[in-house]
């Protein structure tokens, strides 16, 4: 592992993707390196070649890089999983079900490793069934904190929420906020998140007292004619989380 990143530094982690090498070095400046790039492993044909590109990210940006799954689907979890043991980044996106066996993969605690539970449509409850077998069947939901205490005993670091869809989720959401705080676990807000409702996320999560954030901040940010994420909306983020 490289050195500890900037990013553990403040409570507010940025999520972001980039499209290229040069993308990931603008991003990774203009947050002043409290982000983490998304490198999803969906968009490579091999683990090797996974492997291979991600360590050149690496290298460029303190580690600072996100293995992801790739619009959370469940059948890259163990791509992921064998990427991760390889690169050794500083943050894994896995399913619930996958935590356990990445952990063990990695060898070692300083990861970052999230799993992924799911809105059920009650406040206090939610779908842990994100694996690849368990997504196919009736939804398997529980309350928050006991995924929360699943997923620690599995190695987990953070709640990925997914997919949040903004704020039309929003009672669901501070159910879970209240719950990490009082688990003192991270939370990753993921799904709809765009500079509108950015702060308003992140503000109720620390009204709620979580002491750690990362929210995936994807492609409503990105430049849909070059694929960039914008340096624009990165400062304009980092203005936000640097008020809040």
């Amino acid at each position: 592992m490289k050195k500890t990143p900037n990013y553990y530094q403040n409570k507010i982690c940025l999520n972001v993707l980039a499209n290229s090498l040069e993308n990931a070095k603008e991003v990774y400046e203009a947050a002043k390196g409290h982000v983490l790039i998304g490198l999803l492993s969906k968009n490579y044909a091999s683990v090797e070649e996974a492997v291979k590109d991600m360590k050149n990210y690496a290298e460029a940006v303190n580690n600072a890089i996100s293995v992801g799954l790739g619009a959370g689907d469940p059948r890259q979890w163990e791509m992921v999983a064998k990427i991760s043991k390889e690169v050794q980044p500083q943050h894994v996106n896995q399913v619930f079900t996958g935590v356990g066996y990445t952990r063990a993969l990695l060898g070692q605690n300083e990861t970052v490793v999230n799993g992924l539970i799911s809105p059920s449509g009650t406040p206090g409850m939610v779908k842990i069934s994100t694996g690849p077998l368990s997504c196919s069947e009736a939804p398997a939901i529980v309350p928050i904190e006991s995924a929360i205490l699943m997923l620690k005993d599995m190695g987990c670091s953070s709640v990925k929420f997914f997919p949040m869809k903004g704020l039309s989720t929003k009672e669901e959401y501070q159910a879970v906020c209240l719950a990490c705080a009082k688990e003192n676990f991270m939370l990753e807000p993921t799904g709809g998140i765009d500079l509108s409702n950015f702060e308003e996320i992140c503000r109720i999560a620390l009204e709620a007292g979580v002491q750690k954030i990362i929210p995936h901040v994807y492609t409503s940010i990105v430049d849909p004619q070059t694929g960039k994420t914008k340096v624009e909306d990165i400062q304009a983020l980092l203005e936000i989380i640097e008020k809040l």
